[in-house]
């Protein structure tokens, strides 16, 4: 497992810089920023660290190997590698991912994420993935062990485990934080809450509906 880990983290990797998708983010000017999370200054991204106090802890994460606790109404979990727990991807353009999948039918549910491209490869199990076009047109595969699919940026997609075990994928997005928009969560679980007679007419359901909807997803 750790061997095909392994392979697969350096096949993302240089799949992403052969592909230019680190063009989401603006290139670095200088070898490394270090994210000073600490800092006051507001900027787009994160203020550099003092290059003098950066250390090889800035550049590393632990435990992608742990798998993440599924037992969620979702059957889901997401460990993220970004620049949150990563400082040293500030202006890097790139982060990762590990995504578990409970059987049955563990499922991380359509979501976008705004300011990546993410490439996904399976480790174990079996998935149903895809994505939606701006034109609403599905594209979706079953993936195996081994399988890679990808997501164009900013579209709708998912993925669901349709095998009889637990499921594990790694994915790799073109962003030191590409951010995640749930479509169900963002619709009916806002804050303040969106009026439900607009939500009714865009559905095209009764507004007594989306009011059960919304609450459940501000329960939540």
């Amino acid at each position: 497992m750790k061997s095909f880990l392994a392979l697969a983290l350096a096949v993302l990797a240089v799949a992403h810089n052969i592909a230019g998708v680190r063009a989401g983010d603006a290139d670095p000017l200088q070898d490394f920023c270090v994210a000073d999370k600490a800092s006051g200054v507001n900027v787009n991204g994160f203020p550099c660290k003092d290059a003098s106090m950066v250390t090889a802890n800035d550049f590393m994460f632990r435990d992608l190997d742990i798998a993440g606790d599924t037992s969620n109404m979702l059957g889901s979990n997401v460990t993220a590698a970004n620049v949150m727990q990563i400082p040293g991807l500030n202006t890097l353009g790139i982060s990762m991912v590990r995504i578990d999948y409970a059987a049955p039918l563990g499922l991380n549910p359509p979501h976008t994420h705004p300011r990546a491209t993410e490439i996904l490869v399976v480790m174990e199990g079996t998935l149903s993935v895809g994505f939606i076009t701006t034109a609403n047109k599905l594209f979706s595969k079953t993936l195996e062990k081994g399988d890679v699919f990808v997501f164009p940026k900013g579209l709708v997609h998912f993925q669901q485990n349709v095998g009889y075990g637990n499921a594990v994928a790694i994915a790799a997005l073109s962003s030191q934080l590409p951010g995640t928009q749930q479509v169900a969560q963002s619709l009916f679980g806002a804050s303040p809450p969106l009026d439900a007679s607009l939500l009714a007419k865009a559905f095209k359901i009764d507004a007594s509906l989306v009011k059960l909807l919304q609450t459940k997803f501000l329960a939540a």
